[in-house]
Formats: C-alpha cells, structure tokens, sequence
C-alpha cells in the first residue's frame, strides 16, 4: 500500500452530504476525477476531503468502478497496513466467538465489518477468503498473515469469482493456496453436516446467511414432508431432516450440488428420508401439482433473480411465478417459506407477491415471521444494500 501521506481526493461541492451522513461509498459522479485522480490505481488509499479541503476519512480509491471509493477509516490521520487489518479482523472475530460456539460463520462481511468487499468465511480449520474491492485484492497477503495470526486455518482458499470483483474490474479464478483440495469440507450447522465445495461451489460454498431461517422452518417442520425448492446443496432440507422431517424432497437444476445434497444426506443417516431430483424448478412444481402432490412444509429458496435494480422487473416476474407454483402445493395447515436474496427487492414486495398468489390460488394465509441473514452477516446501518436477504414464512390454510 501506498505509504502515508496518502493522496488526496476531493467531492464535489454539495456533493459530500450522503458520506458526511454515514454512507460508506462515495460514487463517481460525487468525486473530482481529474487527470491526476483518473491516474490512482484501483485499490489506492486516499485522504477523502470535502470541497472545502476538509479531511473526511481515509478511502480506498478505483476511478474505474462506478463506486470510486470506499469508506476505510474515518481518521484521515489512521495508517491503512498489517497492523490495521489485523485489529479490523480481530474484532470480527471477537463479535463471532461471542455469537457462536464452534467456528462455522462468515467471519467478515465486508462494509458490515468495516472491511468494504472482503468476505471471509469460515469453516472449522477452512476459510474461504473473497477480496470482492481492488484494496482488498492489493491487500491478500495482510489479510491472509491475519488469519494466521488469529485462527491459524489449515485450508485456506482465495475465491476471486464474485460479480462485484467484475464491477471492480479484476479477474477471477479460485486459488488453493494453503493446504490441499481435498474435498468437500464438513460444515456443522444447526444439528446437521453440510458438505461445502470451496473450489467449486456457489459463492464460498455454504449459505451461512440462512442459519436462522434453517432453524426456523425446521422447528415447523419435525413430523412433516417437505419440499424443497431451488434446494441447491440440501441448505433447508437437511437442516428439516435433523429436526425430525419425515422426508424431504429436493429439488434443483445443478448435478453437482444435489451430489453434494445426497452425500451429505448420508453422511447424516438421512438417506432413506431424503430425496434429490434434478430439474428445472418450475417445471418440477407444475409437474408435482398435476400428480396431486402436497406438503406440509414448502420452501423456495431461489438465486438472485433481480441482482440489480434494472433487472427487477423481470426478477419479481419470476419471484410471482416461484409463490404461484407453490401455493397450490401446501397443504392446508401447512407452511410456505420464500426466500429473495436480491437487494433491489424489498421485504413488503415479496410479501405482496406471496399474497397475490394467495389471491389467485384462492388461499388464505398468514405471515408468521420475517427471516433476515444471520448475525454473523451484520448489515451497515447506513448501507440498505448489504440487508439483501428475506424470507418469509407464511401459515397456509
């Protein structure tokens, strides 16, 4: 990193009023891009000052995305090194050890931690690290002497695959640079093991962000069938099956995540309960309601269908398409969980899909909580985008 004094960013006047509010990001058209700040390297530390010449904060610089800088430290006087890392993610992990009792979370969740762009998850003696912002790519080998330090992880991956490191212009690619791939890594979450692909899988491979909702579609669920839609590696039903589902049926259009499902099934001696079929969700929806099929426990967990606000038109499309298909297959007294992780779509737009499927199917319902991502991906008070996750269960009479 650029040694102190850093360079100077500057706002434009009347422009640094969100930032000055708490905002993390300052955007490009908020900034002065002259020829000289044009020139900084993406992943540059900068003293950020309002048009007045006021230092602001110390920001992480890329002209070339459409988020020009990154909030880093209030303190423009603060040293952005080793030594700064390091306490940022030892006090991650302190927050971490207070909310869980064994090392399977998200150990940094980027702006939520004060760490823009770097996730980190963890899993036993593996992580998986995600340097989403050009500071944080400039910056792997301070982060990963960090992780040395405080959790000494055996396997440690380098995951550089993530839509926001495109936004930032850098390449992608997975990198084992500690340890051996040796496998799926065991995963132990809410009285079950979860096999996580980290060189292969979705994002880190494990969905930490839906513990909560997990456990509380599965204390619904002992006793009960479910169906488990857009079910990728088994996040829900396995979670229902521990808690004493009868039969779990999971439904997804990846081979190598419902593999993963199965052997994970049985791994846990759920096999016999447990069920995986490939094929395209909303094939397989109209298909079961033509057999006749119902159950008392339905979840549709699906991908981002609206990952921006410009594709939100055609993602609540598909969202009113997913509670559609699902209604009909709910047993009356049963429970219908629909999951959105997409940030362009709110808590109340998925509600009101939900309830025009209702409408439509002729159902009634009722919402009986309003699952969010797990404390372990704690959202920055000033940053709505990084609450992205909902999940909704309704009772459906």
């Amino acid at each position: 990193m650029t040694d102190a004094p850093y360079p100077v960013l500057r706002t434009r006047p009347k422009r640094d009023g969100r930032f000055r509010d708490g905002h993390p990001w300052v955007y490009k058209d908020e900034l002065v891009l002259d020829r000289r700040a044009r020139g900084l390297a993406p992943g540059t530390v900068a003293v950020l000052e309002n048009s007045e010449r006021q230092p602001m904060a110390l920001v992480a610089v890329n002209p070339d995305s459409g988020i020009a800088a990154r909030d880093l430290d209030r303190d423009p006087t603060a040293r952005i090194d080793a030594g700064w890392v390091h306490a940022r993610l030892e006090r991650a992990l302190a927050l971490r050890d207070r909310l869980f009792d064994a090392p399977f979370y998200r150990l940094c969740h980027a702006e939520g931690d004060g760490l823009p762009g770097l996730v980190i998850d963890r899993m036993g003696s593996a992580v998986s690290v995600q340097p989403n912002a050009a500071w944080a790519e400039t910056m792997v080998p301070e982060i990963l002497s960090a992780l040395d330090a405080l959790i000494a992880p055996e396997t440690v991956v380098v995951n550089r695959d993530s839509r926001g490191r495109t936004q930032e212009g850098l390449e992608g690619g997975r990198d084992c640079v500690r340890g051996a791939d040796q496998g799926p890594v065991r995963v132990l979450l809410n009285g079950a093991t979860y096999l996580a692909d980290l060189m292969s899988g979705q994002k880190t491979g494990v969905y930490f962000d839906q513990r909560p909702n997990h456990a509380f579609v599965a204390g619904l669920a002992k006793g009960r069938e479910v169906l488990d839609v857009f079910g990728h590696t088994g996040g829900f039903s396995l979670a229902c099956l521990a808690a004493g589902a009868t039969r779990s049926l999971c439904i997804d259009s990846s081979e190598p995540a419902l593999s993963l499902a199965t052997d994970a099934a049985d791994l846990n001696g759920f096999s016999e309960r447990f069920e995986a079929r490939r094929a395209d969700a909303f094939d397989a929806m109209r298909a079961l309601a033509e057999e006749g099929r119902s159950f008392q426990t339905v979840v549709c967990d699906p991908p981002a269908f609206a990952p921006s606000k410009q594709a939100l038109v055609a993602g609540m499309r598909a969202y009113e398409r997913t509670a559609r298909l699902a209604v009909p297959l709910v047993e009356p007294g049963g429970t219908l969980t629909v999951c959105s992780c997409s940030h362009a779509v709110t808590p109340d737009a998925l509600r009101e899909t939900v309830a025009k499927a209702l409408r439509i199917g002729r159902r009634t319902g009722r919402l009986l909580r309003s699952g969010r991502a797990g404390p372990d991906h704690p959202s920055h008070p000033a940053l709505p985008e990084s609450g992205y996750l909902k999940a909704l269960t309704f009772a459906i009479d």
